[in-house]
């Protein structure tokens, strides 16, 4: 489904996606709307899929995983369930993208200690070659867009 996203839903995504528990009179204030055009605003771009989930930001060293690391897999095969029931097992596995190039699989990866993460790459290297990378920190957290792409017109189509 194609939705049309117009400046205050890009203000409305911008805002939610820094905190997901705002109430909808501070978002309305945010946005400059009311608090009943907000909701449906929202509502909206719920159902049209555009949010798809809200969810909390945990400080993973705050809850044991002090390790990150960013693997990726060499999949040489082409029967992909083993790799994704996996995937489904491992809650150290935060994170698990498809992509081109000499890499199949590109992971992030929590785990405890070294140890442990010597023991999900070995795991994963079960499936292909394995390329491993420690995070030493990160400049910039993951997050979604807030804005369109530079250069577009600030009324644009999201698919």
């Amino acid at each position: 489904m194609t939705e049309r996203i117009d400046t205050t839903d890009w203000a409305i995504l911008s805002e939610v996606q820094r905190d997901g528990r705002i109430a909808y009179t501070e978002l309305a204030r945010r946005v400059n709307l009311s608090a009943s055009a907000t909701k449906e605003r929202v509502r909206r771009l719920e159902e049209s899929g555009v949010i798809t989930g809200y969810r909390a930001e945990v400080d993973l060293e705050r809850i044991g995983y002090a390790v990150l690391a960013v693997v990726r897999l060499k999949y040489p095969g082409t029967r992909h369930e083993p790799l994704r029931r996996l995937l489904g097992e491992r809650a150290e596995i935060l994170e698990c993208l498809r992509t081109t190039g000499d890499d199949c699989y590109v992971l992030k990866v929590a785990t405890t200690s070294m140890a442990h993460l010597e023991e999900i790459v070995d795991l994963l290297a079960e499936f292909g070659s394995t390329t491993t990378h420690l995070v030493l920190s990160r400049p910039l957290p993951a997050r979604g867009p807030g804005r369109p792409p530079t250069g577009l017109p600030s009324e644009t189509v999201a698919s």
